[in-house]
């Protein structure tokens, strides 16, 4: 009889025991298809499509005597035609060209974010709104620099978008785009963040947010979203070899942006700290022979005679470790940290100085920006010029400028307008001579430049001598195309 109550006993633990263990590896699997799932956007789709807005843009081209309005490729038989015998009495001397963007709406009273290239250039500003109702925009002012626009509809009690930190988005973590690609309103795609503070040739003043998300052309101003629907960036640019998507996108960090239109609504410009040094990497083997622990910092190559940095005493070959208190992990971080100082207040700078640490203070100085687009006036804006063959504006300098500088020609780059990229040319460079196959020519006048363009093909690779600041550097470009 005892024999059988245990064996009963036994068999009723067995089975609790199977049970419990079964049970167990349900709630397992549930928890892990829960951790691994996709999440749904829907909901944050639904609730943030409304503040996101689509931005339609018309500039008006006016054509020199003889030009086309139109490009013509060189291969094309009536680029002969037109080469040889001119171009026709009766072409429109003036043509119009559109382009399409995103923005967001920041305000109930329709201030909207989006980015500077949207806009620039820009004669009319058309927003559409989610609920199909269309406004002329007026713009308050651009940046630039780190590629924020602030533009204005007269409306009110509109939807506006909640703000999030940049700080607390996580690698990995999941963020949702809604933007109009190829003029597709109110598109939502979603991916990962890949990575933070990502430094990009020219783009010193952003610690941008990389991402997988598909962006393509009209995503450009656009909210990036986590998935509490905060925004927390704005796209802005994408890495491409295509000019379409191959999953690396760029987005401002929102707070960059935030305190970037702060300032545009106030004045209707950017102003910025500066120091004036030139500044490059701390490689490895720079730390060693400086005999720094690891590689960190900006390292000084040049300091500008009487500026801020040579009036507190420091010298090339400096280490700038820490600028106000804030450490400077790699040289990109110095012009960030830099920018954000008021001009004119004092800042404490800890550097590193032949194997030793020295605290030294100085007075930020001022850069000011471009008058970044502001308010746009009847008619066309100052700049008229067209552009050469490589997208540049150039004017040639002025008789004072060279003998400041030393110099018997060259041409200053005003602005970049071409979309394929010049990433090794920026605004403010001065071009002095043009070199192809070992022949070097001065350059001393825009159209003698444009005529030496002419001569080139499509893959044609040419170098410049550039003067950037007190320094001169040669800058090639491969391929030169159309």
């Amino acid at each position: 009889m005892k024999q059988q109550v245990v064996q009963r006993l036994l068999q009723q633990f067995l089975f609790a025991s199977a049970l419990l263990l079964a049970l167990s590896g349900a709630q397992a699997q549930t928890s892990a298809e829960t951790r691994h799932g996709l999440p749904d956007f829907a909901d944050l789709a639904e609730r943030q499509g409304r503040v996101v807005v689509n931005i339609s843009t018309t500039q008006i081209v006016r054509n020199r005597p003889g030009q086309l309005p139109f490009q013509l490729d060189e291969e094309d038989p009536f680029f002969e035609f037109f080469r040889r015998f001119g171009v026709p009495q009766g072409i429109p001397r003036e043509s119009e060209r559109h382009s399409l963007g995103s923005g967001f709406l920041i305000s109930p009273d329709g201030y909207i974010l989006t980015n500077a290239h949207v806009i620039d250039g820009a004669d009319e500003v058309k927003v559409r709104l989610n609920d199909k109702r269309e406004f002329t925009a007026r713009v308050i002012g651009a940046d630039r620099r780190t590629d924020v626009a602030l533009i204005k509809i007269e409306a009110t009690g509109l939807p506006s978008a909640a703000l999030g930190n940049p700080d607390k988005l996580r690698v990995g973590e999941w963020v949702v785009a809604i933007g109009s690609p190829f003029g597709f309103e109110n598109s939502v795609t979603s991916g990962i963040v890949s990575a933070k503070g990502r430094s990009l040739p020219q783009e010193t003043y952003v610690p941008f947010i990389q991402t997988d998300v598909a962006v393509n052309p009209g995503n450009s101003g656009g909210p990036l979203f986590n998935l509490n629907g905060e925004v927390v960036g704005i796209n802005s640019q994408i890495y491409s070899r295509s000019g379409g998507y191959m999953g690396v996108s760029f987005a401002i960090p929102i707070d960059v942006a935030m305190e970037i239109q702060g300032q545009l609504r106030a004045t209707g410009h950017v102003s910025r700290g500066r120091i004036g040094v030139v500044i490059q990497e701390v490689t490895r083997e720079l730390a060693e022979s400086f005999g720094l622990e690891k590689p960190a910092g900006a390292l000084v190559s040049t300091v500008e005679k009487d500026g801020p940095a040579d009036q507190a005493g420091i010298l090339p070959g400096d280490v700038i470790l820490r600028f106000n208190g804030k450490a400077i992990a790699s040289s990109s971080d110095l012009p960030r940290v830099v920018a954000t100082s008021k001009p004119g207040s004092k800042a404490s700078v800890y550097l590193w100085r032949k194997g030793a640490g020295k605290d030294v203070s100085l007075t930020v100085g001022e850069i000011r920006d471009e008058e970044a687009t502001p308010r746009r006036r009847a008619g066309r804006a100052p700049s008229e010029r067209e552009t050469n063959r490589l997208g540049l504006v150039v004017s040639e300098l002025s008789p004072e400028v060279r003998r400041r500088l030393g110099v018997g020609g060259g041409l200053v780059i005003e602005e970049i307008r071409s979309n394929t990229a010049r990433a090794d040319l920026r605004p403010g460079d001065i071009l002095l001579a043009l070199i192809h196959k070992g022949v070097s020519t001065e350059l001393k006048s825009a159209e003698q430049f444009d005529k030496l363009l002419a001569q080139f093909g499509k893959s044609t690779n040419i170098t410049f001598l550039v003067r950037r600041g007190d320094a001169q550097t040669f800058v090639t470009l491969k391929g030169i195309g159309d």
